[in-house]
């Protein structure tokens, strides 16, 4: 699904009752040049690109199960965004009729009952349905959440160096490999059997492995992670026999037969939410298609986590890797060069008439 398009294509503001002519990107900025408004606001694009973008982020990562490699593409994944149709019957004196539901995201791996149970926990206002705002929401917070140019230093403009590409790569394989994941909805006491497929998923991934030419390290480290994953499925069965489950997020109680949602980075016997309660720390926002970075036991959209780790410039929104850059009192950080007034670009240190 796409955002409304302008007569020649681009992609109107959300947030301009209808003035803005359609998406022109600033130089720079991470902005329209028509409106002012960001392009958060705008989300151009549409579904595949947003795929495109997901199946980079997981790709290289424990979520990688949730990408399949693009034919033809040289190792590039698509995100296998899980889709979700619900076709009621309409009762009537005639031949009977469906209305059907189309869902542009649901959790993966669930039956369509529990899928359904826990979108229903969802504000109205929050439930992805095709065509709708929470459709239009669940894009933009792609856009903020998870922006391409936190994980692909080409699609950075402030790099400027090959010491910054560098920092930027590094940084972005330690997010994937001990930070990132998605979160994995199952009712309370059922998460022995997300640890089991992650056991399975794990003996899978070190076979294929092996079948590289790495049989005989990759079957030692693949038992010891086995082992440990097994050893930690004890306590599932420990979860079993509770009789009252809390929510990680607000402490409230949750529901035996209420769907709740898991986090691995977190530990499954220990942790599990309210599907409203599986939010960023540092925002609030809904995790968008429960993708978490998980620090200190604290869940972050990305985008409060990368700029927890490294600084944020205020003005093109790019984090910044250089050593030298500039700060302000109130906390804010810009490059050097990106310290300037939009209208003029003059230093906004130096007074000038906008």
């Amino acid at each position: 699904m796409s955002l409304k398009q302008s007569a020649g294509g681009a992609a109107v503001c959300l947030g301009c009752d209808g003035s803005c002519s359609g998406f022109q990107p600033h130089s720079w900025r991470k902005a329209c040049i028509a409106c002012g408004c960001s392009t958060v606001d705008h989300a151009p694009g549409g579904d595949v690109e947003d795929d495109q973008r997901m199946g980079r982020l997981l790709a290289d990562s424990p979520c990688s199960h949730l990408t399949a490699k693009v034919k033809g593409g040289g190792g590039l994944r698509m995100y296998k965004r899980n889709r979700m149709i619900v076709t009621n019957p309409v009762v009537s004196r005639k031949d009977p009729t469906f209305n059907t539901t189309t869902y542009d995201w649901a959790p993966a791996g669930l039956n369509q009952t529990l899928a359904m149970q826990y979108m229903e926990l969802l504000p109205a206002s929050q439930r992805p349905v095709s065509g709708t705002e929470g459709a239009l929401e669940r894009r933009r917070q792609l856009f903020s959440q998870l922006p391409i140019y936190d994980q692909d230093p080409m699609k950075c403009q402030s790099l400027a160096s090959e010491e910054e590409i560098s920092s930027m790569l590094l940084f972005v394989k330690q997010y994937k490999q001990e930070v990132l994941g998605v979160g994995e909805v199952a009712l309370p006491g059922e998460s022995g059997a997300l640890r089991e497929a992650v056991i399975q998923r794990t003996a899978k991934e070190a076979k294929d492995r092996s079948n590289s030419n790495k049989k005989d390290a990759l079957d030692h480290s693949s038992t010891n992670r086995s082992t440990a994953s097994a050893a930690g499925s004890t306590n599932g069965t420990d979860n079993s026999t509770k009789t009252e489950y809390r929510c990680t997020g607000c402490q409230g109680e949750v529901a035996k037969e209420s769907p709740a949602v898991y986090a691995e980075r977190a530990g499954y016997h220990s942790a599990l939410w309210h599907p409203t309660c599986f939010v960023c720390s540092e925002c609030g926002q809904g995790l968008v298609d429960l993708v978490y970075f998980c620090s200190n036991q604290k869940l972050f959209c990305g985008r409060h986590y990368c700029q927890m780790v490294w600084p944020r410039c205020s003005g093109c929104d790019e984090l910044i890797f250089c050593k030298s850059f500039h700060s302000s009192n109130d906390g804010r950080t810009w490059h050097q060069h990106h310290y300037c007034c939009w209208k003029c670009g003059q230093n906004l240190d130096t007074p000038c008439q906008h």
